[in-house]
């Protein structure tokens, strides 16, 4: 018996940042991108409907020791724009469009975890909503992606 299984490119990158191997394939032959490994995003649920990741405050933070706002938006749009690719599906990709931020709390330690909620699943437009909560689950800002849905340019390769 053949097995004709090859591996994705970025699997070590994709399984450290806790994407299953099932959807290896949907995320093309970047894998996750190098800002997520550099924020510590780890996502502990995919789907398009709802997209969950939690990301360490430390090593995130602004001069004051926040956690920075901006690290809120990298996480904001990481969970939107990926449920985005997985509503899109094979053969197309989610570009973001707009994003915005409010900012409710701040936090100085621990685990961030992010949650996107799907408020619009269209088939040229999508919108998320993402909740970031601390620890605690006090809300911490909330955030709204909306991206466009593209077919992906003639010639390009998809993850094997």
């Amino acid at each position: 018996m053949s097995n004709n299984f090859t591996p994705h490119p970025q699997s070590p990158q994709l399984l450290a940042a806790g994407v299953p191997v099932e959807y290896h394939r949907l995320l093309g032959p970047h894998g996750v991108g190098e800002l997520v490994e550099k924020m510590g995003i780890v996502f502990t649920h995919m789907s398009v409907e709802s997209m969950v990741a939690t990301m360490p405050v430390a090593g995130n933070t602004q001069v004051a020791g926040l956690l920075h706002g901006g690290a809120h938006v990298v996480l904001a749009e990481t969970l939107g724009s990926f449920a985005a690719a997985f509503h899109a599906g094979p053969g197309r990709h989610a570009v973001g469009i707009e994003i915005n931020a409010t900012h409710h709390r701040s936090v100085t330690g621990g685990l961030v975890t992010g949650t996107a909620t799907a408020v619009h699943l269209g088939r040229t437009l999508t919108s998320h909503e993402v909740i970031m909560r601390d620890e605690s689950g006090r809300r911490l800002s909330t955030c709204r992606i909306t991206n466009m849905i593209m077919a992906n340019p003639k010639g390009a390769q998809e993850a094997s």
